[in-house]
């Protein structure tokens, strides 16, 4: 009916954290007609990416005062400023950004809040557990025992039974394993499957390939698995033990990792900072030690407010 009111697009936590970034790119004072360009494709990709940039620029418009606060800006600087704008954006878009937890918790047989992790024993006795954030779903049968990862991460410890495959359902593939021990990661836009123990299937589309272990496959939205890589699952899987470790990763990758067990957003305001490489271990609940080896080896300011944390 014409007088109903329309309800807004749901977008993921990943668009959330992009409209943020975009907002704090464009306001820089150092945006250019490619910066603007780009922003306008960006917006172009879906009606999601529309209602995410749309929210964003509503919020900022709406809080524009604070960023003019002359106490602020002798305090602060110019960029600053505008991280104390985008911070009371980043509070009103934290219900999409996952501050409570995946949107999918409330229709999966389980799910974790941010920062939380847990283990479930499924009805085989297999053990499943997820990492942040994470729903999954169960749907045991005579036949076959599946696990629907809806979003979010999880490493199984599977019980061997041959006359029921064990698979795990994520985005447009699946995995198979018997008697082994692998984990999966589904951010909405890709799926990564990493084994640590034994040897999985990973099926997509009309191609398949097999993992042993300290192997990784990855695939997108289409279900096609590209070809295995050599990784160290101990390390791809360090969340188990309470830790994150990188080996000199971009610090844009570790941020936007490092986030996801954290309440609000750390936005990289700076490409040059984005593209530096990072080194260490990190303990999963001190964000804070990770911001402090940032403020200390690569000559960045922190500006740290509700929900919103920017570094330049």
């Amino acid at each position: 009916m014409p007088n109903e009111p329309r309800l807004p697009i749901p977008f993921p936590p990943r668009l959330s954290d992009e409209a943020i970034d975009w907002v704090v790119r464009l306001r820089s004072g150092r945006a250019t007609a490619e910066d603007q360009a780009a922003f306008a494709a960006w917006r172009r990709r879906s009606p999601a990416h529309v209602a995410a940039a749309a929210q964003a620029e509503t919020l900022w418009r709406d809080i524009g005062a604070v960023g003019a606060r002359p106490e602020r800006a002798r305090a602060f600087g110019r960029r600053a400023v505008l991280g104390g704008a985008v911070a009371a954006s980043a509070a009103a878009l934290a219900v999409g950004g996952g501050v409570v937890g995946p949107l999918s918790g409330l229709y999966a047989d389980h799910a974790t809040r941010v920062g939380e992790r847990r283990e479930i024993r499924l009805p085989d006795g297999s053990l499943a557990a997820l990492n942040t954030a994470t729903a999954l779903s169960v749907a045991f049968s005579a036949g076959e025992r599946r696990v629907v990862l809806h979003e979010g991460e999880a490493q199984f410890e599977v019980v061997r039974d041959a006359a029921r495959p064990f698979v795990v359902r994520a985005g447009g593939g699946e995995a198979q394993a018997l008697g082994t021990v692998f984990s999966v990661r589904n951010t909405g836009g890709a799926v990564e499957v990493v084994v640590s123990e034994g040897s999985v299937e990973v099926r997509g589309g009309a191609h398949a390939v097999r993992l042993v272990a300290d192997e990784r496959v990855a695939f997108g939205t289409g279900g096609e698995p590209g070809a295995p890589e050599r990784v160290d699952a101990r390390t791809e899987t360090a969340w188990r033990r309470g830790k994150l470790i990188f080996n000199r990763r971009p610090l844009g990758d570790v941020v936007t990792e490092m986030q996801r067990y954290r309440p609000g957003r750390i936005v990289v305001a700076d490409d040059r900072l984005r593209a530096l490489e990072v080194s260490g271990i990190f303990e999963l609940g001190d964000a804070d030690g990770l911001l402090r080896t940032v403020e200390q080896t690569m000559a960045a300011r922190i500006v740290r407010l509700p929900l919103l944390t920017v570094i330049y």
